[in-house]
């Protein structure tokens, strides 16, 4: 017996961009067929009539660990954001504070229709995360993050750190029947020794993993990287042997043509998180050229420390928004960043041959929205109506895996109310613990 869900307007998102008035099956996983009059059979049957059926975001760079400190390091630059609030507070975290982080951003979330994430987790109990994100039901890539050097009050001893991750890897990577994988996590040039990204190479290709970073962020990390190797960020990833599709780095704003050029080359994904680098006032990436040179663009939230929320809706709206004075009225369309959005996404964490479109064969990763409300009527392109005009609000269920993880805007796996009661309380412990 499978799930059929009827009459729904389908996104599909592939290559054709066919947008069809449909039904899906799905059976276990998988979307068995996306057909006209499918046969109710035995199925659990849903009419989605009125509805709109998309796939589920991939926000490809996120740090739940950091949901528990919204609204607590507004009006800094980056490096004063990390070393003045950010890294004190991650430092401070024990496994129910942590637990409790997690829970929230996930809910959030799952009840934002994302259904797979790229994030960058925690020094320390990170086997937590990779608990609550099975608990969840979410798809998901998360991993230790790494720190050895710089001027960051917790370092990491290398070898340990990195004997550690691979710990994580062997325990986690794959589970869930693969809807849970490991991502390494070196935090960015600076608070990173060569020996670290030795080692993060190598542990790259024994495992075939990504290395998710950040890069080019701020003006003065960017110096500081320069000052300190002789070369950029995206130089030092080539002249070490990273640049590859298995290379995925947050931010690239103050990224030159030469950069640009070589990003194309050699497939390093792009983790476009607008909304946070305009609270830190760090820049706005150069999108549109990118995307000339064939980088492959996803988006993400960021953290919640720096956004400050988790809505997918809110980073495609402004995605779209803010290249347009610098770029030109048509250089981000409403269905290029919906393409970010989704398959963009998958490629990013290398999952674009099973999510990312709405396709037979392909996971059950979708989000059902009703777009027959004030604020998203009337409405010729489908595309513009999503990114423009649709709020999260407009979400009635969201499935991942072929599981409902959210119906009827409620979420299946966990219970809202205790996870606010929850958080409000580790909060408060953490800062007990700071203090």
């Amino acid at each position: 017996m499978g799930t059929l869900l009827k009459n729904a307007l389908i996104v599909t998102q592939n290559a054709a961009k066919d947008i069809l008035k449909d039904d899906i099956l799905i059976e276990d996983t998988l979307i068995q067929q996306i057909e006209k009059n499918i046969p109710e059979n035995n199925h659990r049957v849903h009419d989605m009539s009125g509805h709109v059926i998309i796939p589920g975001f991939v926000q490809a760079h996120v740090h739940i660990c950091q949901t528990l400190f919204r609204n607590l390091a507004d009006d800094l630059e980056l490096l004063d954001w990390l070393e003045k609030r950010i890294w004190p507070m991650e430092m401070a975290h024990d496994r129910d504070s942590l637990r409790a982080s997690a829970q929230l951003g996930l809910a959030e979330l799952l009840l934002g229709g994302t259904t797979c994430i790229l994030d960058m987790g925690n020094g320390e109990h990170q086997d937590v995360i990779f608990e609550e994100m099975i608990r969840s039901g979410i798809r998901g890539l998360s991993g230790k993050v790494l720190m050895d050097s710089g001027t960051q009050p917790y370092k990491d001893e290398t070898g340990a750190a990195l004997k550690e991750s691979e710990r994580l890897i062997k325990k986690w990577h794959g589970a869930e029947n693969q809807r849970i994988q490991y991502a390494l996590a070196p935090r960015f040039v600076p608070a990173c020794s060569m020996e670290l990204w030795e080692g993060v190479k190598d542990l790259s290709q024994k495992y075939n993993l990504i290395i998710h970073t950040h890069a080019s962020e701020n003006q003065k990390e960017w110096q500081y990287v320069k000052d300190t190797t002789g070369y950029s960020n995206v130089e030092f990833f080539e002249k070490n042997g990273m640049s590859s599709p298995n290379l995925c780095l947050a931010h690239c704003i103050w990224i030159s043509e030469d950069e640009i050029r070589m990003m194309g080359e050699t497939g390093i994904n792009v983790l476009h998180c607008p909304s946070a680098n305009l609270k830190l006032g760090s820049g706005i990436a150069p999108i549109p050229e990118l995307l000339q040179q064939g980088v492959n663009v996803a988006l993400g939230a960021d953290g919640v420390a720096c956004n400050n929320n988790l809505d997918m809706f809110t980073e495609i709206r402004l995605a779209a928004l803010i290249q347009k004075p610098r770029a030109g009225v048509r250089s981000t369309s409403a269905e290029k960043i919906f393409d970010m959005a989704t398959i963009g996404g998958a490629k990013a964490v290398g999952k674009h041959d099973r999510i990312g479109s709405l396709e037979t064969g392909k996971k059950a990763d979708l989000t059902v929205l009703n777009l027959n409300k004030v604020h998203c009527i009337p409405a010729d392109n489908i595309y513009s109506q999503i990114v423009y005009s649709a709020h999260v609000s407009d979400i009635d269920h969201v499935m991942v895996d072929g599981n409902w993880v959210v119906f009827n805007k409620e979420l299946k796996n966990y219970s809202t109310t205790d996870i606010m009661k929850n958080a409000w309380k580790e909060i408060h412990k953490l800062f007990e613990r700071l203090t």
